[in-house]
């Protein structure tokens, strides 16, 4: 199961609404591309200050490790670090350059894929803002994902994933 923030943009001039088809899912976890090729990531999500933070970062670290005289094989070894850091802090510099541009976090989503996360958040989202048909639906999955669970009948005393008492057994 994958965990997603979703980001709204701030309104355009025209717009009195938020267009959901401009919406940002970003993913938490490691980001292999990130760790690789760290740059053309950046450049591709256009994290333009992340990359100048980053190239200031790993010059500084290459002249300073380069005047203390260090070996090839300790350069190698912190741009590995580096690149490393980046690759699990991906997420989180995406958000930071969404926030500072104005985009504001409007929920935490989890789904087995993309598909299943953004389908999830604009079901719930459409309720939430009374758009779409009025009609009665069939009773949605948990939000979590897995089949549902028998309920303890109301009033029960017994907690946990075994409604009644000795079930475990």
């Amino acid at each position: 199961m994958a965990v997603y923030t979703v980001h709204e943009p701030p309104l355009k001039g025209d717009e009195t609404e938020p267009n959901p088809e401009r919406f940002e899912f970003v993913r938490d976890g490691f980001y292999f591309w990130a760790f690789l090729l760290a740059p053309l990531w950046m450049l591709r999500h256009r994290l333009w200050l992340v990359l100048v933070l980053y190239i200031l970062v790993n010059a500084a670290l290459h002249i300073g490790l380069s005047l203390a005289g260090t070996t090839g094989f300790v350069r190698a070894g912190l741009a590995f670090l580096v690149a490393l850091l980046v690759g699990i802090e991906a997420a989180s510099l995406r958000r930071w350059t969404l926030n500072r541009r104005g985009w504001q976090q409007v929920g935490v989503v989890v789904g087995d894929d993309f598909e299943a996360a953004e389908r999830r958040f604009f079901d719930a989202w459409v309720k939430d803002h009374g758009l779409g048909a009025q009609t009665p639906s069939a009773p949605s999955a948990p939000a979590y994902g897995t089949p549902a669970m028998r309920m303890a009948p109301h009033g029960s005393d017994v907690v946990g994933l075994f409604p009644e008492p000795g079930a475990s057994r």
